[in-house]
């Protein structure tokens, strides 16, 4: 039986999410802000929240 603890490394992103950063306009910041103060959830959370139901809700139209 070993005496060390034995340790893996944590592969980035293996919990199924990817870090990556946006530029956002001041007043686009300041409303996630607000409807996170609002709300109690994290801006990353709502980030998330926001972009899945525009996604959800996405259509892409005109000539391919």
């Amino acid at each position: 039986m070993s005496s060390k603890l034995l340790i893996t490394k944590k592969l980035r992103g293996d919990d199924g999410y990817r870090v990556f950063s946006v530029r956002l306009k001041t007043d686009t910041l300041e409303r996630i802000n607000s409807l996170a103060e609002d709300t109690g959830r994290t801006r990353n959370e709502l980030i998330g929240l926001l972009l899945d139901f525009a996604l959800e809700h996405s259509e892409v139209v005109g000539e391919s």
